[in-house]
């Protein structure tokens, strides 16, 4: 599996606006939950899952969102799995609500990511129930991959 990046659109006309994303299905999801920081900036990183997979929307403000692969093999020797550095490079991009899109995380991969603006809420829809997820569970330090500074243009 691969990240993709559903696109939408944003309809406005004198009654207001209306925001969608007609190509997400819901295929696979059990559960979402919605974040907000209390703070532009902060940053909420690496968190990953060998089998859960997550779809991103960003319901308001902006966010910085990476996602890197993670490797996990079995050791032969002791039948414990080892986690393996992944090699990649870090996927990044931004979402915000005035440009719907939804960003899927298959397996596999760690992700994270930073508010670029002070009101950003964010929805994410996930492949694995709670307690499914609580089993399978990876965390790494949230400046691991540091992709968390704006470039200035």
């Amino acid at each position: 599996m691969k990240i993709d990046l559903i696109k939408g659109g944003v309809s406005v006309d004198d009654r207001g606006s209306v925001r969608f994303v007609n190509d997400f299905n819901f295929e696979g999801v059990k559960r979402f939950y919605q974040v907000d920081n209390h703070k532009q900036g902060f940053i909420r990183a690496w968190h990953g899952h060998k089998k859960e997979g997550k779809y991103v929307y960003v319901v308001k403000g902006s966010a910085l969102i990476g996602a890197v692969k993670m490797e996990v093999r079995e050791d032969l020797n002791d039948m414990h799995e080892t986690l393996i550095e992944p090699e990649g490079e870090v996927f990044k991009c931004v979402l915000s609500s005035q440009d719907p899109k939804v960003l899927w995380i298959p397996p596999g991969y760690a992700n994270g990511f930073m508010s670029l603006t002070r009101d950003t809420i964010i929805q994410f829809f996930s492949t694995s129930t709670l307690k499914e997820s609580l089993g399978d569970d990876i965390r790494f330090p949230y400046n691991k991959w540091d992709i968390w500074h704006v470039e200035e243009r």
